[in-house]
């Protein structure tokens, strides 16, 4: 079982776009029972909150179904049981280093496409089709690299 857990800052837009979005990618590959796929935030201040509509419309434009989804902060245990925790951005990095020291299983999502730039964030940019397109590319990257170094099999 692969454990992804997606982090930004409130858990209201990038985060749980990322995690619906690779949901719908490992469903797509048929994988959907290899994986638990999550998000969380780094902050408290959206707690309990529902994914922004603008979040929630652009994935559903994008023919992704959203379910559940409650914002909720990062805790130890998050931390603990999950394989990847993946960031959005530089400012979430630094805050999960601060919550838990420097993690060989911190990673910030464009990594994997061999990028070092954020995924802006579409709360502040209002751009919610960069976002989702910078973090469908990213997700994708991600499960190619889980693919190749054979961790889904």
């Amino acid at each position: 079982m692969i454990k992804i857990l997606f982090v930004c800052y409130g858990n209201i837009c990038r985060s749980p776009m990322a995690e619906f979005i690779m949901k719908d990618i490992v469903w797509k590959n048929g994988y959907s029972d290899k994986f638990i796929i999550n998000s969380r935030a780094i902050s408290n201040e959206e707690q309990g909150n529902y994914i922004y509509p603008k979040a929630l419309n652009k994935l559903e434009e994008k023919g992704i179904s959203v379910f559940g989804h409650h914002a909720k902060k990062i805790t130890q245990q998050d931390y603990d049981s999950y394989d990847y925790i993946i960031a959005m951005d530089d400012s979430n990095i630094s805050a999960l280093n601060r919550m838990f020291g420097n993690s060989k299983k911190v990673y910030k999502l464009l990594y994997f496409v061999g990028n070092s730039y954020d995924i802006a964030d579409p709360w502040y940019t209002d751009d919610f089709e960069k976002s989702y397109q910078d973090i469908h590319r990213g997700c994708l990257a991600l499960y190619k690299f889980l693919e190749k170094n054979n961790k889904i099999y």
